[in-house]
């Protein structure tokens, strides 16, 4: 989420200025590529770039065929095969050895819907949506482009009425959490990125201390909402922490109060006050949070169990599985930004299902394939 909100603000700002606009999306990939389907990029027509398509191998070449949908008002899709071993196809030094369809997208701003309308539906409410893009590989074929929007109980959004033919692999996108590629219709040329895309984690931080400065600083890099409580006025200030998009002074009765968890809400219990963070821990108990990490040492946390039990509450094993304590991965951390880079690390890894294992040792591909649907 956090490309496509930095692309919608340097469209804004585009829009503002008076500066024509297109977007680059890979829609589907062969082999192996340093982004996925779905990586996206705004291009203004004076040159500026927001997001990536690649690992900037891509970007000069895309550039150019941006400028060129911009100036033509009209969507192109181009391949780059970075399987080549001389490159001699684009010109480029690649080795991705990886065959990448991107489209490239003219903004017009006075169609109702285009891409970028599309995707700003995605921060009008903090739930999971689907987006589809309709792409062609034929050569010197019309391209459809960004061409729906869907969110469970609201409207469908789209431009193109062909694309409500694939409603129902939308709605099983959004079921499975998984995104796909399938054929418009069977005789057409014509595919379909079908795009799960989820909120953007929100973290939510039990703590004002010195050490929450780097954890805060390094979600807000990823482009995380974060959230911190405390009960200290001196700590809990917009001062302290410029990054987080709400602070709190709040005992740990009512430290839930005002925060609506989803499966995207991840809880660090932080404050170095056992007492706060056991109130809060035992508010949480009571919730369907899907990430609880407590700093301090496993003691701790033995403690923490054995204050609840003697209140006759038990945690459970399912509960267990959500509680991360000691909070982080195992990197060695000493020092308060070492600490918040193991924490950080960790969450990023249970937010995409990994164990946070060396790269070296994973077998297969580093990125989850999106299948071609049947």
């Amino acid at each position: 989420m956090k490309e496509i909100t930095e692309i919608l603000r340097a469209y804004t700002e585009a829009k503002s200025a008076g500066k024509k606009t297109a977007l680059a999306t890979v829609v589907k990939v062969e082999g192996s590529s340093y982004r996925q389907p779905g990586a996206r990029m705004l291009v203004t027509e004076d040159g500026m770039l927001t997001g990536a398509i690649s690992g900037g191998c891509l970007e000069g070449d895309a550039l150019r065929k941006a400028l060129l949908s911009i100036n033509q008002k009209q969507n192109k899709l181009v391949t780059y095969n970075t399987s080549s071993e001389d490159d001699a196809e684009v010109g480029l030094q690649l080795g991705c050895n990886g065959i990448v369809h991107i489209l490239f997208e003219y903004i017009d701003e006075e169609a109702q819907n285009n891409p970028i309308q599309l995707l700003e539906q995605l921060e009008s409410e903090r739930k999971e949506a689907v987006i589809v893009t309709v792409f062609s590989l034929k050569r010197n074929a019309s391209q459809i482009g960004t061409t729906l929007f869907f969110r469970k109980d609201s409207p469908v959004l789209n431009h193109h009425n062909e694309a409500l033919n694939l409603i129902s692999d939308v709605k099983e996108v959004l079921k499975t959490k998984t995104s796909t590629i399938k054929k418009l219709q069977e005789e057409s040329d014509d595919e379909a990125l079908i795009e799960y895309i989820k909120p953007s984690i929100l973290l939510v931080i039990a703590g004002a201390g010195n050490d929450i400065q780097p954890v805060v600083k390094m979600a807000a890099i990823l482009g995380w909402k974060i959230t911190i409580g405390d009960g200290r006025a001196t700590h809990a200030t917009a001062k302290r922490f410029p990054k987080a998009n709400q602070i709190s002074v709040v005992k740990p009765e009512q430290f839930l109060e005002n925060i609506i968890i989803d499966g995207q809400t991840y809880f660090v219990l932080m404050t170095h006050n056992y007492k706060y963070d056991l109130a809060v821990l035992k508010a949480l108990l009571q919730t369907n949070c899907y990430y609880v990490g407590i700093l301090g040492p496993k003691s701790k946390f033995n403690r923490m169990q054995d204050d609840l039990l003697a209140e006759g509450i038990t945690i459970n094993e399912e509960q267990l599985s959500r509680i991360h304590s000691p909070v982080g991965l195992d990197i060695g951390a000493e020092t308060s930004e070492e600490i918040a880079l193991s924490i950080i690390s960790e969450i990023k890894a249970v937010a995409s299902s990994r164990e946070g294992t060396s790269l070296k040792y994973k077998l297969g591909k580093i990125h989850d394939e999106i299948h071609n649907g049947e």
